[in-house]
């Protein structure tokens, strides 16, 4: 056993013998180190300060430009019920409608008087409004002063005919002694008024009220001369009269009057805008979502217990500039009636364009320095020193430009190349990213590596499954910032402005496809979200 440790340690040992007792070996053992370590130092050096160019990928240099990305414009729409209060309507009218009405009339009494002369004073109570399907009412107590004055006609003969229907039965045989003689009577009269509506909504941005009225009077009796009569008959006409041109001129009034018009005006003008996304702080390029409202449509009004609802609908087209505009949008002199439509619905399409260079430095972000493969007894590492992106068809060329350096020498010789890599631009619509796939080395980076040879194309593969793995564009920022800069812009029309409070509000941003040309990359998103007005306060009419 110490045999043979000791024989192993003499042969071990006989380099450091035959270093002391041999010049020729010092000399010669010498001069490979200090050639080694010059040739080391030398690679060292031009790797530090003159490393070498990377020269233009091969296969991207014969990719024929694609045809630019269209101008694209992504069709959004708002569907927003705009439910008015029954309160807010009552306060309106309440404040409208006169309180107190004269009128005077030649009446069927008048028949048994001469120099006749019967005025009514009326005077309404305050306003109840009430809801149910298809059916608005608006009703309010009347009361009701006439006043009967006059003198008995001189011609007995006609008295029968003339109160007929108005007076008792019995006149009695003295009648005549009543002839000439001066009367004035008064009377009240106590009823209600109850005015229905259905309203609707013209092409021209006006409103229909198509309102009736029914009128309902208690019983009245008054003594004229010893004569009972009925003045609710005598009140009917008049009244009836009254609340026909009060119903009249409301009519005309809400018919002409643009208050739909005004306020659609408002929230038309607020949404031609843009709104910018990205810069500052976030990291990502500086753009400008365009929005451009094109059409408006509406349904017609729906009557419920405590609010009427009228939903209406903007379709606006949007698209993504790299600088800010001042979009054009003329106000639709018509608008479109339609069936019920799905109302509280808001969806903003919205088309992201990334240029390529950005592309680059997420993708350099995740790939840049890292070394490949990641086993330590590898024969050959290459590390990763930059990322190119460019697109040919249906498919993206990723140019990766290495050092490649091999392990298994003291000398580490080592070169630059450029690897081209094809793949496939997939949307994971679920968690919102994009990655490659279908990737394959190209034909013409085969002999990228020179002197390496297999030795470094055996770390193609690792390249290529890094790729698959970390080569992946995270988009959820975009979509991120997206939400956040609608959602700021949305925050304009939620100001609560003269009793109209906008209720609006972006849920989701969902990215729903991807498109390219030689410069740029485009992502299409999806905003999903809320939209409703509540109105407390009407104009005054």
């Amino acid at each position: 056993m110490h045999g043979k440790r000791d024989t192993a340690i003499y042969y071990g040992t006989a380099p450091i013998r035959l270093f002391g007792r041999s010049r020729a070996f010092r000399f010669g053992l010498t001069a490979a180190l200090t050639l080694g370590g010059s040739f080391y130092a030398a690679l060292w050096a031009l790797d530090r300060f003159l490393p070498a160019e990377q020269t233009a990928s091969p296969v991207l240099a014969k990719l024929p430009p694609l045809p630019d990305l269209p101008p694209v414009t992504r069709a959004s729409y708002v569907i927003a019920p705009v439910a008015v209060s029954l309160s807010a309507i009552r306060a309106s009218l309440e404040a409208a409608a006169p309180r107190e009405l004269v009128s005077q009339n030649a009446n069927p009494v008048s028949s048994l008087l001469s120099k006749a002369d019967i005025g009514m004073t009326a005077t309404r109570g305050t306003l109840g409004v009430t809801g149910k399907p298809n059916d608005l009412a608006i009703a309010a107590p009347v009361n009701s002063s006439m006043r009967v004055t006059g003198q008995i006609a001189g011609v007995a003969g006609n008295i029968t005919g003339s109160i007929t229907g108005f007076l008792d039965s019995s006149l009695g045989k003295d009648i005549g002694s009543l002839t000439n003689r001066v009367l004035d009577q008064r009377a009240d009269v106590r009823g209600q008024v109850t005015v229905h509506s259905r309203p609707a909504i013209t092409a021209d941005w006006r409103l229909q009220p198509n309102l009736t009225s029914q009128l309902a009077l208690g019983d009245s009796a008054v003594q004229l001369a010893g004569i009972k009569l009925n003045m609710a008959s005598e009140a009917r006409p008049l009244l009836e009269r009254m609340v026909s041109q009060q119903i009249s001129a409301l009519e005309t009034r809400l018919r002409s009057d643009p208050f739909i018009e005004r306020a659609a005006r408002t929230q038309w003008a607020k949404m031609c805008r843009a709104i910018p996304l990205g810069g500052g702080k976030t990291g990502l390029p500086q753009l400008w979502l365009e929005m451009r409202p094109v059409r408006a449509a509406a349904a017609q009004p729906r009557i419920e217990t405590r609010e009427v609802v009228l939903t209406v609908g903007v379709q606006a087209e949007t698209r993504i500039t790299p600088s800010k505009t001042k979009p054009q949008c003329p106000f639709p002199a018509k608008l479109e009636l339609v069936p019920p439509m799905e109302d509280g619905r808001l969806a903003v399409g919205v088309p992201i364009d990334v240029p390529f260079t950005e592309l680059d430095a997420l993708l350099e972000a995740q790939l840049k320095g890292h070394v490949y493969p990641e086993q330590a007894n590898a024969p050959v590492k290459v590390e990763v020193l930059g990322v190119h992106v460019a697109a040919a068809g249906d498919r993206l060329l990723v140019s990766l430009d290495v050092k490649a350096r091999e392990q298994k020498s003291w000398f580490g010789f080592g070169t630059t190349a450029t690897i081209d890599i094809w793949g496939k631009a997939a949307l994971d619509e679920g968690n919102q990213i994009l990655r490659l796939t279908d990737i394959s080395l190209a034909v013409e980076s085969e002999a990228a590596f020179g002197l390496l040879g297999a030795a470094a194309r055996a770390a193609v593969p690792y390249l290529q499954k890094a790729l698959a793995e970390k080569a992946v564009v995270d988009l959820k920022p975009f979509a991120a910032d997206a939400k956040k800069k609608i959602d700021a812009a949305l925050a304009d029309f939620q100001q609560n402005e003269n009793g109209v409070q906008v209720a609006a509000q972006v849920r989701d941003v969902r990215l729903t496809g991807i498109a390219f040309d030689s410069k740029t990359l485009r992502v299409i998103a999806e905003a999903d979200g809320s939209a409703k007005v509540a109105v407390s306060q009407l104009p005054r009419m």
